[in-house]
């Protein structure tokens, strides 16, 4: 078997911190740094003043750790048609990565990539749909 050992490690060159001199394994330690970074979840604000402030919101969602919490009121007062267009754009993204945008209060909208979903609550009827069913049911 030492034969194999030799060869291998000489396709490998004399450098490799695989094999040791008797050709026995060595150990090698690995760096987790890089995965445990990515495996962390970022939850981030973004504040939309122009129309182009939409794009770091959209690398953020594309890269699919980070859950984005964006301000809307500053654009919401100066143009209600450039955020329009960023809501949608912001909406395409999301179903691209097939992630969920919700809004909360009247100037907060929250973007998050595929692994989350926002809560919603339970969704009242509309009153005369209740009307309907109480009709319906009697």
């Amino acid at each position: 078997m030492k034969g194999f050992f030799s060869k291998l490690k000489e396709k490998m060159g004399s450098g490799s911190d695989i094999l040791d001199q008797e050709g026995g394994p060595e150990y090698v330690e690995l760096s987790s740094e890089s995965s445990m970074e990515k495996a962390k979840i970022l939850v981030r604000p973004y504040t939309l003043e122009n129309f182009e402030d939409v794009k770091p919101v959209l690398d953020a969602l594309r890269e699919g750790h980070t859950l984005a919490l964006v301000n809307i009121r500053p654009l919401k007062d100066k143009d209600l048609v450039e955020l329009k267009r960023a809501i949608n754009k912001i909406k395409k993204t999301c179903d691209a990565v097939e992630g969920d945008v919700a809004g909360f209060g009247e100037n907060w909208i929250a973007a998050v990539p595929s692994f989350a979903r926002i809560y919603r609550g339970q969704q009242k009827a509309a009153p005369q749909q209740e009307e309907q069913a109480e009709e319906t049911e009697e």
